[in-house]
């Protein structure tokens, strides 16, 4: 059995992965350059990079195909075209990217460290409203914030698994 993180460890020798200075070049040379958010709705909606398409990572392989009731055309019709995949850290956006290479995409990246590390670069984020989102609120927004329950057990506890 593997956990979540062995799970996306294992994946990224087959994935092609960008820092986010590199997508800003990206973004300058290629404007038709897709970028894909596979975080849920809600996440895109407090803040996402501006011309993004938001595509959740349940629903990823059905939305790229035709005839599904979660088909996305644009991203259907983008198996040749050059994606970068996002998400909050860049594990997400892994393993989406490993799975739109099953599904023939052919020029598709994963955005290394996520959009923390696009806003950590001091890169503008928006919200669904149309409004720049403040840089410190992103810092709050990808601080994270686990509750006791989901933390793993401590040595010393009886095993609560």
């Amino acid at each position: 059995m593997l956990t979540y993180r062995e799970l996306v460890w294992n994946c990224l020798p087959g994935v092609k992965e960008i820092m986010p200075w590199d997508l800003v070049a990206r973004m300058a040379e290629n404007l038709d350059l897709l970028i894909l958010d596979v975080r849920e709705p809600c996440e895109f909606d407090a803040l996402h990079i501006k011309g993004s398409i938001n595509v959740p990572r349940g629903i990823l392989e059905s939305a790229s195909e035709w005839d599904y009731e979660d088909t996305v055309p644009v991203l259907v019709r983008a198996r040749k075209r050059e994606i970068v995949v996002v998400c909050r850290s860049g594990s997400r956006s892994a393993l989406a990217v490993q799975s739109m290479q099953l599904l023939g995409y052919e020029q598709v990246f994963s955005l290394r460290t996520g959009l923390r590390g696009w806003n950590d670069y001091e890169e503008p984020l928006w919200s669904s409203a149309g409004a720049l989102v403040d840089e410190g609120e992103a810092d709050e927004y990808f601080t994270v914030k686990l509750r006791p329950e989901q933390k793993a057990p401590r040595p010393d506890q009886k095993d609560l698994k």
